[in-house]
């Protein structure tokens, strides 16, 4: 049974440390099985079982919270998932070194996202993409959750930088099973989680149904949808809207657009993600999203491929270069943006401070909030018995001299745990332990 020990369970007590609870962050003890991999049942059950912990862990007043999600990633460690490599193998150990890298900034799940592209690059990356498993081991780091294919059927009048040339629109379940490959959408292969398109684009809308019957989530995104449209596809199944306010019709007064979902009733109001990089939103504009549905609020990174590595010049596309300073990147000789590079935990301090949102609200944005738009709750995202022992250790020393007078101190990771084993420490450098 979920959160109940074995006799072969190596039990850890984590103590002296703070918990997300609601909106509040509570003092309360964890337990987890390292054999398992589980969170176990309340401290209460091991009076009654009148068991002792193998091991405790005093975390010395540190919050200790759910690995971060991020749903939507283009590619870390200088590795691009929408960019095939010669081999399978080779692909494959370039998402090794992103799974470790991701750790150490917290993320413990992700769905790698693969923008608009042709049927063969389909064909050939998203076999690598779909979700880990029970194989995945713990030292591997984050894990798939799945795959987000978005694209490529988008509005070509809203694209932002996915290429006009590839986009496409569908006409039949069929149209869509031809792109990304049947095995993908389909049967005990399936590799894609979440797709992002514009229901307007083609017949689309009537092809959200198979969709959502297959499992996938249907996310509104990259689109010219007026309102009823918008309100057209929640009523075929759509729960998500991809980084809400970019690459959409802009709110007007006698159309609100897409954002104008976010005004229904709780029934019809979907999830939405939004990229708190200081790059892609204005601060009020993602006050204005969370003041009007907080429970659906998600943070994603959009980063793509320089996201974990060092401050410095990248060799691009074209023959570009791109300068990474912190989580900005622009074209080398010009301020042009091309992209961000942030982690989801710098999201998650951003939000907290532009938002007003406490420290428990803006860390659930970033966990549970996911886990539930991806119907993964009670699994991922949550401190409850019998979820994944996916944790983050987090430091918010109130001595903290870059800390904000009106948010509190910064968040950082102290440390990161996969299924009940410790794989980073920031006390041991910044390497997977």
């Amino acid at each position: 049974m979920p959160g109940k020990p074995t006799l072969d369970s190596h039990v850890i007590k984590f103590t002296n440390c703070r918990i997300v609870k609601g909106s509040d962050l509570v003092q309360q003890d964890v337990w987890i099985d390292s054999v398992s991999g589980k969170i176990l049942r309340d401290q209460e059950a091991f009076y009654g079982l009148h068991l002792s912990p193998d091991e405790v862990i005093d975390l010395r007043g540190r919050i200790l919270a759910p690995g971060l999600i991020d749903v939507q990633l283009n590619g870390a460690q200088g590795f691009d998932f929408s960019v095939p490599h010669a081999s399978k193998e080779e692909y494959d150990e370039g998402l090794r070194v992103v799974n470790k890298g991701l750790a150490r900034t917290g993320v413990t799940s992700y769905l790698p996202t693969v923008v608009s592209s042709t049927p063969e690059v389909y064909w050939k990356v998203l076999p690598s993409l779909g979700p880990s498993g029970t194989s995945h081991r713990p030292e591997d780091g984050a894990e798939s959750l799945g795959a987000h294919v978005e694209g490529p059927f988008l509005s070509p009048g809203r694209n932002g930088i996915h290429k006009t040339e590839v986009l496409r629109a569908a006409s039949t379940p069929e149209d869509l099973l031809e792109c990304y490959g049947r095995e993908n959408l389909t049967g005990p292969t399936k590799t894609v989680k979440l797709i992002t398109a514009a229901p307007e684009v083609g017949t689309m809308l009537a092809n959200i149904p198979d969709l959502v019957a297959n499992d996938i989530i249907y996310s509104i995104g990259h689109s010219d949808a007026t309102y009823e449209q918008a309100m057209a596809a929640t009523a075929q199944g759509a729960t998500m809207i991809t980084h809400l306010f970019n690459a959409m019709r802009p709110f007007y007064h006698r159309n609100p657009g897409i954002f104008g979902l976010l005004g229904q009733n709780e029934r019809a109001r979907p999830f939405y993600g939004v990229i708190a990089d200081g790059i892609h939103l204005h601060p009020t504009s993602i006050r204005i999203a969370y003041n009007a549905h907080p429970d659906g609020l998600i943070l994603v990174t959009d980063a793509m491929k320089l996201c974990g590595l060092p401050d410095g010049v990248y060799e691009w596309t074209n023959g570009e270069r791109i300068v990474k300073s912190g989580a900005r990147l622009t074209l080398e000789g010009s301020d042009k943006i091309a992209g961000s590079s942030a982690t989801l935990i710098e999201c998650v301090n951003n939000f907290r401070r532009w938002s007003g949102a406490s420290t428990a609200l803006a860390l659930n944005a970033a966990t549970a909030a996911p886990a539930r738009m991806l119907g993964l709750q009670g699994t991922k995202g949550s401190l409850d018995s019998g979820a994944d022992a996916d944790l983050i250790v987090l430091d918010d020393d109130d001595d903290d001299d870059n800390a904000d007078p009106d948010s509190g101190p910064t968040l950082t990771i102290n440390q990161v745990w996969k299924r009940g084993a410790k794989i980073y420490d920031s006390a041991k450098d910044a390497g997977m332990v």
